[in-house]
């Protein structure tokens, strides 16, 4: 197997990967007109930011903003983008959520060669699911996340929906001190714990802001968790707010609740009834305010909610003949020597007794599990640490099916967040062949163990 991938590695670097040429490419995105190989062209470039009023963050961006610039298709279409890394160091774009095939997925070594500065890399993929999407590296990803490389992927429903208005939420919290200067994206006595936490919370680049919706209308929200390490406690005191989708995948509208515990890398679609006009709700992270929502001047009538959103089209798995596989998370209980501290390399956490390294470039030649294509899987994951794990899975969709340790309707999703001592149920149909990443999106604990690879022959 790692024979045959490396062949299509060499391919994938021959084919898909071209340098800019002495004119280069000009730093735009958009539909260009007259183009037929791309339908957005994405620069990664530096940026300079003022998140901290009056000092500037040295930032990376997608787009000339960071978070990057929202990305659109309908369901069912192909989306082409063509990747330019203006950066110094190499690059990729992973498609979070997107069942997409291996050679699109952006991860290094795996399914692509790294993309070097002042090359570029053409995605072409169909995108089968409705839903909120993100994209953002799989290199250097404390780092290249941590300095903005992320952006939101709308792909939007076949037919309309009864949703009138729409705004999309990047939540993102920035490592940045006082006057705007980044601090360290990974401490490993907090990458060993629950993960290194930044201090400046913003939504879609900007701290604590006031946006203004239409009074009196149903309004989707697609609040995306862009961030390296932190879970929002999402709470609308005194607002009228339903859930109509989990991480892509639409579920019975019913309301928030109390609040939502929305781990990194994942979504949710909420249908808020805005205020009258004038009229102020705090969208918050626990007791903390992330935005004031108000109600602007509409001419429409009072808007009512929406049917339910039409369910993807992903498989559902028998659960009386599926094959049962167990996955334990844990700690590693081992420090790192004084050569590894010395060259930045940390093990901290582990799968099954196996810790990713993240340096080791022949990882994913040693899977943790081989699937039989289309065969029907259930996976047990058992959290044997205290701090949450939010645990994603590329290129397949699964169905979240209970826990020990809270009630659960079950859902389709790709990530789902692991509880500290939970252990929780899911079930796949393993429908799409490649080596996939199993790791968890607190990018901390990837990068120093907590990854696997899962292969479908």
């Amino acid at each position: 197997m790692s024979f045959t991938r490396r062949q299509v590695l060499a391919g994938l670097a021959g084919l898909g990967i071209a340098g800019l040429g002495a004119g280069g490419v000009r730093y735009w995105l958009g539909r260009p007109e007259n183009v037929a190989t791309h339908d957005y062209e994405l620069i990664a470039a530096p940026l300079d930011l003022e998140l901290v009023q009056g000092h500037i963050t040295p930032a990376w961006g997608y787009g000339g903003q960071a978070p990057g610039v929202e990305l659109r298709c309908r369901q069912g279409e192909r989306l082409r983008v063509r990747f330019i890394n203006k950066l110094d160091v190499q690059s990729t774009i992973h498609w979070h959520g997107i069942r997409l095939p291996l050679e699109m997925d952006g991860v290094p070594y795996v399914s692509q060669a790294p993309v070097l500065p002042g090359e570029y890399f053409d995605y072409d993929f169909i995108c089968h699911d409705a839903g909120s999407f993100w994209y953002h590296p799989h290199t250097t990803s404390a780092e290249q996340l941590g300095r903005g490389l992320v952006g939101p992927l709308i792909v939007e429903e076949r037919e309309p929906t009864g949703f009138r208005h729409e705004r999309t939420l990047s939540l993102k919290t920035w490592h940045v001190d006082e006057q705007g200067a980044f601090t360290a994206f990974s401490v490993p006595r907090q990458a060993a714990r629950e993960g290194t936490r930044g201090r400046l919370t913003t939504i879609n680049g900007e701290p604590n802001p006031t946006l203004e919706l239409p009074a009196g209308q149903v309004v989707r929200l697609r609040l995306i968790n862009l961030d390296n390490t932190i879970t929002y406690r999402l709470n609308l005191p005194g607002g009228e707010a339903r859930i109509y989708a989990l991480d892509g995948n639409p579920v019975k509208p019913r309301p928030l609740g109390k609040e939502y515990w929305l781990g990194p890398g994942m979504r949710i679609d909420l249908a808020l009834k805005v205020p009258a006009a004038g009229e102020e709700l705090s969208l918050r992270n626990g007791p903390l305010r992330l935005a004031t929502l108000k109600g602007g001047a509409s001419s429409e009538a009072p808007g009512d909610w929406p049917p339910a959103l039409p369910a993807n089209p992903v498989a559902e798995p028998d659960l009386a003949r599926a094959e049962t596989l167990r996955f334990n998370f844990e700690w590693a209980a081992a420090l790192a020597s004084p050569a590894d501290e010395a060259a930045g390399r940390y093990k901290y956490w582990q799968i099954n007794g196996q810790a990713w390294d993240i340096n080791d470039k022949t990882c994913a030649d040693r899977p943790i599990a081989t699937l039989k294509k289309d065969g029907h899987y259930i996976f047990v994951l058992r959290n044997m640490a205290q701090y949450q794990h939010p645990i994603h899975l590329h290129g397949m969709t699964f169905k979240v099916l209970g826990s020990d340790r809270r009630k659960i309707i079950p859902y389709f999703t790709d990530t789902y967040l692991l509880g500290k001592n939970e252990t929780a149920r899911i079930a796949l149909v393993a429908d799409n062949p490649g080596v996939w990443m199993f790791h968890c999106h607190v990018i901390d604990h990837m990068e120093t163990g907590l990854m696997a690879a899962i292969e479908v022959v």
